[in-house]
């Protein structure tokens, strides 16, 4: 059982771990310390939530849905788009920093609401986490299965909590104003490459 669910876990951190607009936003979260733990949070329960309904066979639905999956992939196109242009345009102004803030409630929601969209707008998560995974883990019988997508879910926590709270060790980098721009300029990137990958597949 343990082997099993240590092949779940690497199959869960291989998945997760290529640097994409999920983990550029966690990561900047996590260099703010801004709202870290329930960004961290959110995207391991997501993780959590799309792994236990690739076993129980949603992925199959979700691959006899192709006008769901358009659909999904035109409204993440735009939202990683969007986000693109805004982390460029932070880049071109500057004076991003890591001084601590407080945050307002709408900032608080509105981290959150991005940090969602990240996850379920992006139709690729589908098919990796629901589609591959479920069935990864659906070759393992009935009891297997769930040994397996532990792992998965442990290496999904393990990934985003690293990610978010181990930003920390890079603070002293990011105390310079220039080092914000090159991150922000870099996650633009990523947004952009991201979206293009969608639209064109």
């Amino acid at each position: 059982m343990l082997a099993l669910a240590a092949t779940g876990f690497a199959a869960g951190l291989a998945l997760i771990v290529a640097i994409g607009s999920q983990n550029a936003f966690v990561l900047r979260q996590g260099l703010l310390r801004r709202h870290v733990v329930p960004v961290v949070v959110l995207c391991t329960l997501s993780d959590v939530a799309l792994i236990a309904a690739g076993v129980l066979g949603v992925g199959t639905l979700v691959s006899q849905a192709p006008a769901v999956l358009t659909a999904l992939r035109w409204a993440g196109v735009a939202f990683l788009l969007g986000y693109a242009v805004l982390a460029g345009r932070r880049a071109w102004r500057g004076g991003e920093s890591l001084r601590v803030e407080r945050g307002t409630g709408r900032d608080f929601a509105g981290v959150l609401l991005t940090a969602g969209a990240l996850t379920w707008l992006n139709p690729h998560v589908y098919l990796d986490t629901v589609l591959l995974l479920g069935t990864l883990a659906n070759q393992h019988g009935a009891g297997g299965r769930w040994v397996f997508a532990a792992g998965a879910a442990l290496g999904s926590a393990v990934w985003f909590a690293g990610l978010g709270l181990g930003a920390r060790g890079a603070a002293p980098l990011f105390a310079r104003p220039s080092s914000w721009r090159v991150l922000d300029a870099l996650v633009a990137a990523v947004m952009v490459l991201v979206a293009v990958r969608l639209a064109t597949t």
